[in-house]
């Protein structure tokens, strides 16, 4: 069997598993797409020729790439989590069932996700890893370059930290959803005080480029002119008081979010991130490209697209 057509049936056969670990470090089922198409890329370029244990060798690519990605977006926090485009080179797109999106969006939990967005990038790594992939700390301590005895450490910190949020956080979606739903009604009536009781002291609300750049096309209407990133619970009230009246609640890649989709096609998302019953993050997305990368299903209904 050719080289080319054999490695291509390797990764196909371990793509599920690459992308459930790039989830579970990244939170976002684009960039997870993203991580898993750069192994790939890694794979076609690398001499296996040595590599007995194929799975283990992309599972460790896959850590690194997320590893990157994760210390990227710390650095960049003005971008979404969403924020790069991906592109599937192996596999077929239109493959992607939106249900089974779902279901790894809800393996994971939208709390333990909050919580893992907390932690530094080389903590999340060993805890991803080890915990929830048994991958021994020899093997975690070269892809996050320290000792074996240290990557224990960064992992019994994120472990306890998880434990004592997950005590307080454990909202299950339906109450994700009663939140965001308050969140938006309280916007569309313009009542600040309402916006303020389900919004977190810490929130922050992240903005790409593009919703940047409309938002100062509209500030001569009286429109807010947003910045990449606003925080604190007073500077987000006021972006969203008296407006997102045609904003649908929604789940986007999984997760609780809402959408302005006028005659169908998505102009607008919103990602909410909640936990201890606030809204703790908020990542709008306007950029056309990004939002084809979304799978957006409003609640109640179906698919957009």
């Amino acid at each position: 069997m050719p080289e080319p057509t054999w490695l291509v049936e390797q990764f196909e056969a371990s793509r599920a598993h690459l992308r459930g670990v790039a989830y579970r470090m990244l939170g976002s089922l684009s960039e997870a797409d993203d991580a898993v198409q750069e192994t790939w890329i890694r794979l076609s370029r690398a001499d296996t020729g040595s590599v007995e244990n194929l799975g283990g060798w992309l599972t460790t690519v896959v850590a690194r790439v997320c590893l990157d990605i994760l210390r990227s977006r710390r650095s960049r926090r003005e971008e979404s989590l969403d924020g790069r485009a991906t592109e599937r080179i192996v596999g077929d797109p239109a493959s992607v069932n939106p249900e089974q999106e779902a279901v790894l969006a809800d393996s994971v939990g939208l709390a333990l996700m909050a919580v893992l967005e907390t932690l530094a990038p080389v903590e999340r790594v060993a805890f991803v890893l080890h915990d929830m992939f048994d991958l021994p700390f020899e093997e975690i301590a070269p892809i996050v370059g320290r000792s074996p005895a240290a990557a224990r450490q960064l992992a019994s910190r994120a472990r306890r930290r998880f434990r004592g949020a997950a005590a307080s956080t454990g909202a299950d979606r339906d109450r994700q959803r009663e939140v965001v739903s308050a969140f938006l009604a309280a916007a569309r009536e313009g009542d600040f005080v309402g916006l303020l009781a389900v919004l977190d002291p810490g929130v922050v609300l992240r903005a790409d480029a593009a919703a940047v750049l409309a938002s100062a096309a509209r500030e001569a209407a009286g429109a807010p002119k947003l910045a990449p990133e606003v925080r604190g619970t007073a500077a987000v009230a006021e972006a969203f008081a008296g407006r997102a009246r045609g904003a649908q609640l929604a789940l986007v890649d999984g997760a609780v979010g809402a959408v302005w989709a006028p005659g169908g096609r998505p102009r607008a998302v919103f990602r909410f991130t909640v936990a201890g019953g606030k809204i703790v993050a908020i990542d709008l997305a306007v950029d056309p490209e990004r939002l084809r990368k979304l799978e957006v299903v409003v609640l109640g209904s179906g698919a957009l697209g």
